[in-house]
């Protein structure tokens, strides 16, 4: 991407103001952060607004350089309007699943882009299946591998609750951009069937093993 996109550089800096903000201002953050006894409480923006606040600086810049990268190719494909669809759509389908895994725990809170920012990274993978990535910045893999490798390591620790990461909002995002990329993008189906198929596979497997009541 040679320039980045207006629609890009609006999107990052509403994340770096309002995650800005939530840095100084506890109450601030603590008032739109995802929760889910406020969301069961009925403020229903939660699950909006905590997808454009971070816990610290590395948070937020891990989230807006991943954003950086994929977001031109999902505007090149869907246009601007397109990508909002997308960014904001995955934002909440990350944290609606975060609230179906989470429903019991009145307590359970968290924020942060990357439920948004993963589907704009599996929009990117759909549209665009041929690129690759660099595992490490080094090794290059191509990106329906490493689409697929995530969701699997994701619901591994969905299950193992590996670290303080929100892994179920990471699962619920990608989802999001599955989704709504292909309804979208239907053409995708017609030349990119096998592609549908094979990131469709840790998707299925997720509510499978939920079903099964292993996660």
């Amino acid at each position: 991407m040679a320039e980045i996109d207006k629609i890009t550089i609006i999107v990052i800096a509403a994340n770096v103001l309002f995650s800005l903000k939530g840095f100084k201002d506890y109450g601030f953050l603590d008032k739109y952060k995802f929760h889910v006894g406020g969301v069961q409480r009925g403020e229903k923006i939660r699950v909006l607004t905590a997808g454009f606040l971070h816990i610290d600086m590395q948070h937020l810049l891990f989230n807006m350089i991943t954003l950086y990268f994929f977001a031109g190719i999902v505007i090149n494909y869907l246009g601007a309007s397109g990508f909002i669809i997308v960014y904001l759509g995955s934002l909440i389908f990350g944290n609606l699943l975060s609230l179906y895994f989470h429903k019991n725990e009145y307590h359970y809170s968290a924020v942060g882009a990357s439920g948004a920012v993963t589907g704009i990274l599996y929009s990117a993978i759909l549209l665009q299946p041929g690129m690759t990535l660099g595992l490490y910045f080094i090794v290059p893999i191509p990106a329906y591998i490493f689409g697929i490798g995530y969701l699997l390591y994701s619901i591994y620790g969905m299950k193992k609750r590996i670290g303080n990461i929100g892994h179920d909002a990471h699962f619920g995002g990608a989802i999001g951009g599955y989704i709504i990329t292909l309804f979208m993008a239907p053409w995708i189906f017609e030349r990119n069937l096998l592609m549908v198929g094979l990131l469709a596979i840790p998707i299925i497997l997720l509510f499978v093993l939920r079903r099964a009541g292993k996660i």
